[in-house]
């Protein structure tokens, strides 16, 4: 099983190198595709010299400032594991949990699985009460305007079968990408898991870039998405289609290029 990690970046320099590490030390195949979304900082120099220290490391370069969604866009369409997770480019999440975040997508119980900040007993950071009301807000409309009940709508860590995220096109380029998405596989009628994680969130002093006009552009991403999108008739996969799936994408992935 392969593991493709997408990672967008955006001025990280102080916490690139020990966050790819983590990555890396997850005993999984991995394969890391990290997207410089245009940084002012090192972090494209780091990049490079992480990409010549580990070969399992892809780095894709912005022309400029695009947005994380434009970045995760770029990122995901180049993924070739059998699975697909977002990874932010701080430290406010722990690699170390992708295990637990991949059990259901192994079993072939899930297409997507979210990595809940709220369901967890594991160890949180306290900050910003203020944030977690706009998280619950956006939540919970998210949840009434879709039918699904999300404790944590707009986790970083999403969890995809490969496939299944490559087919679902994407328009918002900044953090728009969270209600989104969510509104987009919850249209495809999905199977949807959560897993409780942990959560070190950083202060704006520490790196912290989302602002209060993001999660008035989310209300309206939860709003639009749910009027003009489609609903779309989910393909059955059972536990044993799922095995399959998995051993075929593995066999191609060993054929020789057509040609």
């Amino acid at each position: 099983m392969k593991l493709s990690v997408v990672m967008p970046v955006y001025n990280e320099r102080a916490t690139l190198r020990q966050v790819v590490e983590r990555v890396l030390a997850v005993p999984l195949e991995i394969e890391l595709i990290c997207v410089d979304d245009g940084s002012t900082d090192s972090s494209r120099e780091i990049l490079a010299q992480l990409q010549a220290e580990h070969p399992q490391i892809r780095v894709l370069l912005q022309p400029k400032n695009m947005g994380k969604g434009a970045a995760l866009h770029c990122g995901i369409q180049e993924a070739t594991g059998d699975f697909v997770i977002i990874q932010d480019a701080d430290l406010e999440y722990d690699p170390a949990e992708y295990t637990v975040l991949l059990e259901p997508l192994i079993e072939g119980r899930a297409d997507v699985v979210y990595g809940s900040r709220f369901l967890s007993a594991r160890p949180h950071r306290v900050l910003y009460f203020w944030h977690s009301v706009g998280n619950w807000i956006l939540t919970l409309l998210s949840n009434a305007l879709t039918n699904i009940n999300l404790s944590d709508m707009e986790t970083c860590y999403k969890v995809f079968r490969r496939e299944v995220v490559q087919s679902i096109p994407l328009e918002e380029k900044r953090f728009g990408f969270e209600p989104e998405i969510t509104v987009k596989i919850a249209k495809r009628k999905l199977r949807i898991y959560e897993v409780g994680i942990s959560y070190w969130g950083r202060t704006y002093e520490e790196g912290k870039k989302i602002q209060w006009k993001d999660g008035v552009r989310a209300l309206w991403c939860l709003v639009k998405y749910c009027i003009s999108e489609p609903a779309v008739a989910r393909q059955k996969t059972t536990p044993a289609t799922a095995a399959n799936t998995l051993t075929a994408g593995a066999r191609a992935d060993k054929l020789p290029p057509a040609g």
